[in-house]
């Protein structure tokens, strides 16, 4: 189902991702999910069904008080996590059928969506919407091998080559600081194409545990009913969101 990107990548719509979550384990969840593609973006969140972990709380800003969500201590609105994979989903479909972007999302990212997927059956769903997925740390690490770099990471690169600092594990600047990054990398499509993969090339998914946990937590909201608003899918200049 899934097809490599034609050699003519400049008709290729590309659609750059990250998750924040509870945690590194391979048991953590979905905390807020975020993808930008030119000038569209989607940022959402979900409220856990585990706990924030410590180190993890520390580095997003994430809690959780009262089966509410918090982010540097403003209360953020969320949606259930099939909410949010089919608004995802949607965002996908409307740019036909893109190529998928993310730093680390081969080792960490995918194996999360997947196994988010394959929980709410909606896999093939998801995969029937893309083209395929690249990994940027190992692209960069190939593009950028004669640079002398000391470090691969996100903020490092944008640090580097773009000559700025953001704010780091923020799902949203996360994203929109990678498409900005990849602009500058410029990869051929040649280079991308070694670099693809799919959800069932990569690394073995971890199987979806008895963490199936029906939950109607208050504080969620109707995705359909309030689209415009929890979405944030929008043309033109994108407005500063609502995190701050």
């Amino acid at each position: 189902m899934m097809q490599k990107p034609e050699d003519d990548s400049s008709h290729q719509s590309l659609v750059f991702f990250d998750l924040e979550t509870t945690g590194l384990g391979q048991s953590c969840e979905i905390v807020q999910l975020a993808a930008v593609s030119g000038d569209h973006y989607l940022n959402l969140y979900i409220i856990p069904r585990c706990r924030m972990q410590r180190g993890a709380a520390k580095v997003t800003g994430f809690r959780v008080r009262r089966k509410r969500l918090y982010l540097h201590r403003q209360l953020v609105l969320t949606n259930s996590l099939r909410e949010v994979l089919m608004s995802f989903i949607a965002f996908l479909q409307m740019l036909g059928r893109p190529l998928v972007l993310g730093h680390n999302i081969r080792r960490f990212d995918c194996p999360h969506l997947a196994r988010a997927l394959d929980e709410l059956d909606l896999r093939a769903e998801f995969e029937s919407s893309v083209s395929g997925y690249v990994d940027t740390l190992p692209l960069a690490r190939e593009l950028l091998k004669d640079r002398g770099l000391q470090s691969f990471r996100q903020e490092n690169l944008v640090k580097e080559l773009l000559g700025v600092n953001y704010k780091a594990h923020d799902a949203l600047e996360d994203v929109r600081a990678l498409q900005a990054l990849y602009s500058v990398l410029q990869p051929t499509p040649e280079l991308i194409n070694r670099h693809l993969f799919t959800l069932n090339t990569m690394e073995k998914t971890p199987a979806v545990t008895d963490a199936k946990v029906k939950c109607k937590l208050p504080g969620q909201r109707p995705l359909l009913q309030h689209f415009k608003q929890a979405v944030k899918v929008t043309r033109g200049k994108a407005e500063e969101h609502e995190r701050s």
